[in-house]
């Protein structure tokens, strides 16, 4: 049996962008950004309120995810950026649902900082954490950081760190984040994300 959701809960400068889409290139899934879904809303000026019914959150979540699939550079941490318009709890509380509805479809590599959470019950999910350390995020993949100096992308890693660990305690009530949570872990310090995707879909076909 093949897992047919794969969680990627991912850490800043991890290319987990990139891994995400090898996975779903590999086993022929969709692939469900938080970030683009909560951009796309703020875009189009959209409240949770307007998506509160199950049959509208899953029409707009595809409608979401076939309109910008593809622009998901633009929206890069936005989530976890708090001066983000739209990025308060009822949005994040939306985002949680449409991860439920997303798992729900099957077939699908969502890309969200705590979807393997959200899911942490369902027999049919693999849960993976892609992180690394703060100097091999700022060293592997400082050309992914918009510009910033090697210290802004620090500061950057700090302040993402923080409000990740923030969301999954509010949120979850997980006081420390371990990887005994996740299936597979894995740090990008060395590896490459051809590499770890292989070894995610190899791990999802073993379920």
């Amino acid at each position: 049996m093949t897992a047919r959701v794969i969680c990627i809960s991912r850490a800043l400068y991890t290319d987990a962008h990139g891994v995400a889409a090898e996975v779903a290139k590999e086993l022929g899934y969709r692939v469900v950004d938080e970030e683009i879904v909560a951009k796309a809303a703020d875009r189009r000026k959209v409240s949770p309120g307007q998506v509160a019914s199950a049959e509208n959150r899953k029409s707009f979540l595809s409608s979401l995810v076939d309109d910008i699939s593809s622009s998901s550079a633009d929206v890069v941490n936005f989530i976890l950026n708090p001066k983000a318009a739209g990025a308060g709890d009822d949005m994040r509380q939306w985002i949680r649902e449409a991860i439920l509805e997303s798992a729900e479809e099957g077939n699908v590599v969502i890309v969200a900082h705590a979807a393997s959470y959200a899911l942490a019950r369902r027999k049919d999910v693999l849960r993976v954490l892609i992180t690394g350390s703060e100097f091999g995020r700022v060293h592997n993949w400082l050309p992914t950081a918009g510009g910033k100096s090697p210290r802004e992308a620090a500061e950057a890693i700090r302040e993402s760190d923080a409000a990740r660990a923030d969301y999954l305690k509010r949120f979850y009530d997980v006081k420390v984040e371990s990887p005994e949570h996740y299936d597979v872990t894995f740090s990008m310090d060395t590896l490459k994300a051809p590499a770890v995707a292989a070894l995610i879909v190899q791990a999802a076909n073993s379920i």
